[in-house]
């Protein structure tokens, strides 16, 4: 442990928020260190009480103060995880003189005081309406270049700017034109007010001047006019935060009351601060990454928490849908323009002119119409083709023959990596990649000559021809293209048919993920992936991307130096005492094995013997003082042992189901108040990780069998194909579908002991997490679990159970 001066304490003790940390964390602290300073990445696995957020924050802190980086960027899927990392920042700077300038972001229609109060019209999106006004605004401040000896705003924060291209002065006027009194006079009444900020603004949209707007003045924001006449700065500084660290409950209503928009407040603040925290797609999202594209560079050092969800949610925002409404308004774009040119010859000179600006003749634009006209026959005869063959034809005539839940309409068969049905046709039809290739181009000429002549309607052809082109562009291995049928039935007289029940789309799904992520992680200078639950570790440094960074094979030729990965463990650090951890050798409760639990009797009079086994092992675990969760490998087996359950067990039993999120929460509340209860989930659901059961809330939690997901889904195949291609066919079922799914089964019996002083059990039910079972899973638990957790057989349950909360 590196010490500093003579005080005998380690260099970052500095920074740590707390009296004294916890062996694993000081422990913890050091390894990330080590890994920033080797401009490296370290793989860490701790649960609950290792003190993660704080150890990440202190080794942040101090790389930035001993020089090594400028800024920490911390990301998270997690709200309470990104307000834990808020917590302990604040914490960590209420001990420092000079204190860290910190930032938590939100998402642009979380921020944006028109889309907030819903001035915006009903049929637009707050993302495009934004971008609108905007490009409006920007096109009413935009000068000759001779703005640098002009007034500029007050700004607590202002960027490094090497070109001013606007005229702050007008964007002024901009701003005073749409205050609620007129220029000069104080905002009352009718401002535009949310958040608890009320604005120098009137609550409807102004028009520009006309003496700036011309004579067609078009629509603006004030709020972005008043950033331009700040000179693209911040009115709020980091100290108007708590200890300096601001999230949108601060910079949302202060940049409100100064009327400037908080999104544009919020990105001059991220290149300022020292320490910015957001979620997943911040990082990882390609549409979301430019917010903070300006700091990610060799300067900045990341953490990345909750990582065991890394893949899945990277590979759900690396993937494309093209829905079949949007594909209709598509073409319907491209026929829009081409009318407008056949009104006349003077019209027809005009678009010409305009596409000319894109390089695109109107012929192409004719071409564009066309493809998407007929893809969309194409899509709806291969829907209808493959709903023959799924559920016959009476679906023509009787809607209720369609199944529940979504559906899946592979392209190509899932294990070989060859062209899809809809490239195949495509081709045959002399849609050849030329055409494909230009789409993205085709549809933002459309789209900009269509808002040029005034035509009043929001195209998406550019959003669709940018996926049409990665469509033909990307490889066939590592994406997975079908057609996903997901279940949304329709009350509208006017659609029938399978629409009536389903939207469909074209979905372009990532298998691999583990090569964008690398090259990710070899954007910045180094940083630490965390969970509770990354054990295997050498497996998770494949997946992840970290392996590649060590044998500097992230795909970029001028990268062939590797980057040091360090890898850490620990265990529980809460008494042992306090808690009872086993194995129950149950027959593995296999689908073969358990049989259909729809056609069984809820009371036992026809099941099998697998399920009376565990039926008896159900009973016993719900029979656990106070709150008691169990989570079944999917909702189906859920709704099975709830309706047993509320049959044998005096406790009120709480089935959850897959639903809304208000449903979720309110099903949480219910469980959570008043005396104890069964709460029946899926392992897979979202009750079962990122919810923090402290306290009393939670007194025993029982995973049965081993969540895999559908192994019988087309993407799902595609995905294993993919892992084996890269890892290996022997490991491709591991990595892809085993190891993940017994990471949900540790998070889920990781809810019960979160403090010192709690008190539960945990129990993982089936003969597949013993070590010497067929296909056992055991060797995926963490070293420290596999010591601690003891096997038993089912009869002995009930009695060890009663035991150890006799013992208390």
């Amino acid at each position: 442990m590196s010490r500093s001066g003579d005080s005998g304490q380690p260099d970052w003790a500095q920074y740590f928020g707390f009296q004294a940390p916890y062996d694993d964390q000081a422990a913890a602290i050091e390894s990330a260190l080590q890994a920033g300073q080797s401009r490296g990445f370290l793989a860490m696995e701790g649960p609950c009480g290792t003190g993660k957020t704080m150890a990440a924050l202190t080794a942040g802190a101090t790389l930035i103060r001993e020089g090594d980086y400028e800024r920490l960027l911390v990301v998270t899927p997690v709200k309470q995880q990104r307000r834990q990392f808020v917590e302990d920042l604040r914490r960590l700077n209420a001990g420092l003189a000079d204190p860290l300038d910190g930032l938590a972001l939100v998402g642009k229609r979380d921020l944006c005081p028109y889309g907030r109060e819903d001035v915006f019209p009903p049929d637009a999106s707050v993302q495009d309406r934004c971008e609108d006004l905007r490009e409006n605004t920007a096109g009413l401040v935009e000068s000759d270049g001779q703005s640098d000896d002009r007034p500029v705003g007050q700004a607590a924060v202002s960027p490094r700017l090497d070109d001013i291209w606007w005229d702050p002065q007008v964007a002024s006027d901009l701003t005073k034109a749409a205050r609620t009194g007129g220029i000069g006079q104080q905002a009352v009444a009718g401002a535009l007010s949310t958040a608890g900020g009320e604005s120098p603004y009137r609550r409807t949209q102004p028009t520009a001047p006309d003496e700036i707007g011309g004579d067609d003045p078009p629509l603006y924001c004030p709020f972005e006019a008043d950033w331009f006449a700040r000179n693209k700065g911040s009115p709020i500084g980091f100290e108007a935060g708590d200890e300096n660290v601001l999230t949108a409950e601060e910079y949302l209503p202060n940049a409100v009351e100064r009327g400037t928009c908080p999104h544009r407040a919020m990105g001059v603040l991220v290149e300022a601060a020292d320490v910015v925290i957001g979620n997943y797609n911040h990082l990882f999202d390609p549409g979301s990454r430019p917010l903070i594209e300006g700091i990610l560079d060799e300067r900045t050092f990341v953490v990345v928490d909750e990582a065991h969800r890394l893949e899945g949610r990277v590979r759900d925002l690396l993937s494309d849908r093209l829905g079949r409404q949007t594909i209709v308004q598509a073409r319907n774009d491209c026929y829009q323009l081409l009318s407008q040119a056949r009104q006349s010859a003077d019209h027809k000179r005009e678009v010409r002119a305009r596409l000319g600006d894109h390089d695109i003749p109107l012929e192409v634009i004719d071409r564009a119409r066309d493809f998407f006209d007929d893809l969309l026959g194409w899509l709806d005869d291969r829907i209808a083709e493959f709903l023959d063959a799924e559920v016959g034809r009476d679906w023509r005539t009787d809607e209720s023959v369609f199944p529940e839940g979504n559906l899946e309409v592979p392209l190509r068969d899932p294990e070989e990596p060859e062209p899809d049905e809809l490239t195949r046709w495509a081709e045959q039809a002399g849609y050849d990649g030329d055409l494909w290739r230009q789409l993205d181009t085709v549809g933002l000429a459309v789209a900009e000559t269509l808002e040029a002549l005034d035509i009043s309607r929001a195209p998406v052809v550019a959003a669709a021809g940018v996926i049409m082109r990665r469509w033909w562009e990307r490889d066939h291995a590592t994406t997975f293209r079908e057609i996903e049928l997901e279940h949304a039935a329709q009350d509208d007289q006017l659609i029938d048919g399978w629409r009536d029940t389903y939207t469909a789309g074209l979905t372009l799904f990532d298998c691999l993920p583990a090569q964008p992520l690398a090259r990710t992680f070899d954007d910045v200078g180094g940083g630490v992936l965390m969970s509770a639950t990354l054990e295997p570790l050498d497996v998770f440094t494949r997946v992840a991307g970290l392996d590649a960074l060590a044998d500097g094979d992230d795909g970029r030729e001028e990268h062939d130096e590797g980057r040091p990965v360090l890898t850490r463990s620990y265990g529980l650090t809460f008494p042992p005492e306090n808690r009872a951890s086993w194995i129950v050798d149950a027959t593995p409760f296999t689908a073969r094995n358990r049989g259909d639990p729809a056609a069984m009797d809820p009371l036992g009079g026809e099941w099998n013997a697998t399920r009376d086994e565990y039926a008896h092992v159900l009973r016993s675990i719900a029979r656990n003082p106070g709150n008691v969760l169990i989570a079944m490998p999917n909702y189906r087996e859920a709704t099975w042992a709830g309706a047993y359950l509320d049959e044998v067990v005096e406790k009120a039993i709480l089935v959850d189901e897959s639903s809304s999120e208000e449903a979720t929460e309110s099903l949480k509340a219910e469980f959570f108040a008043g005396e104890g209860k069964v709460l029946v989930t899926s392992t897979r659901g979202t009750l079962t990780e990122g919810v923090d059961y402290d306290g009393a809330k939670l007194q025993a939690a029982a995973v049965v069998g081993v969540p895999l997901v559908n192994i019988g889904s087309p993407r799902v195949r595609a995905v294993q194909r993919a892992y084996g291609d890269v890892f290996g066919d022997e490991q491709a079922f591991e990595y892809a579908l085993t190891i993940p799914a017994i990471r949900r089964a540790r998070q889920a019996i990781g809810r019960v002991i979160r403090g010192t002083d709690e008190v539960g059990v945990r129990a993982l039910v089936g003969a597949r997490y013993t070590p010497d079972a067929r296909h056992s899973v055991y060797g995926y638990l963490s070293p420290a679990e596999r010591e601690e957790f003891v096997q038993m057989s089912p009869e002995f349950l009930a009695d060890q159970i009663d035991r150890f909360w006799t013992e208390r």
